[in-house]
């Protein structure tokens, strides 16, 4: 049976830069992003200065949330990671400078509805454990350890997972940061302002209910950068799940991600 044809998102503006460096011009490659979008351009400065630590959940020995789409498994790691790949080079596209805390050398960025799961999943390089405290102790302490040396002053720290509801639950895309974070929190209102102002612009009448809230999660308390914790829907609603299999859905959520980010650096110019 093929997969339906739902629209959930159009490519956006960007805010471009006047003018970019000659070395910025050159083609750079990431290998992570598979052979297919390996190389890229920076075609705008509008991130320039601008540090990304860029966490999917889980991985490895962990899967996360399991849904069925048509008489398959979809597994929460597998799709979080492959937008984090599209929101990673739509980053650097923009100037920025990203880290992959969580990578897998053969996936890349993938253009199918069942992304097959794996266990190849690292902590930049390194074996992710099972055990849930020393896995995410294990990313939040990569994190850091890369803070520490960046000298930016824009520095962000982005999780990016899939919810598991039951089946009847539909959910937008909701966002968390630490309590008390001033900045987590602008980035957060900013994301739930953007994916608002899009959805009534593609998808009138629509409307959007994502929340923005604070949450005492490890991985916020944890990670020295200002941070944001984002849930992309319900893994097991058929309606969430069209948000995840159709891989121009996928990329839709990486731009807008992009756009609410690129808005969010201005304010602190």
């Amino acid at each position: 049976m093929k997969t339906k044809l739902w629209i959930f998102g159009l490519c956006c503006l960007l805010w471009v830069s006047p003018s970019l460096d000659a070395k910025d011009k050159k083609t750079h490659y990431e290998p992570l992003f598979g052979k297919a979008l390996a190389s890229y351009s920076v075609t705008s400065n509008s991130l320039k200065g601008a540090v990304f630590y860029l966490v999917s959940g889980h991985g490895g020995p962990d899967p996360g949330c399991i849904g069925r789409y048509q008489g398959k498994e979809l597994h929460e790691d597998e799709y979080a990671y492959d937008i984090v790949l599209r929101l990673g080079r739509e980053l650097l596209k923009r100037g920025a400078k990203v880290y992959f805390i969580i990578q897998d050398k053969k996936d890349g960025i993938r253009e199918t509805a069942i992304l097959n799961n794996s266990k190849r999943e690292t902590c930049m390089g390194k074996p992710i454990p099972l055990n849930q405290v020393a896995r995410l102790r294990q990313r939040c302490e990569a994190i850091n350890g890369l803070y520490r040396k960046d000298k930016s002053n824009y520095k962000r720290a982005i999780f990016i997972h899939v919810d598991s509801r039951s089946r009847g639950k539909q959910t937008d895309v909701y966002f968390y940061h630490a309590p008390g974070s001033k900045y987590g929190k602008r980035l957060a209102t900013q994301l739930q302002k953007t994916f608002r102002a899009k959805y009534d612009r593609h998808q009138p009448n629509r409307g959007f209910d994502g929340t923005v809230s604070e949450r005492n999660l490890f991985v916020l308390r944890t990670a020295i950068p200002y941070s944001v914790f984002m849930e992309l829907g319900n893994i097991q609603n058929k309606q969430d799940q069209k948000r995840l299999v159709i891989p121009s859905n996928r990329q839709a959520l990486a731009n807008w991600i992009t756009d609410a980010i690129v808005a969010d650096y201005k304010k602190s110019k």
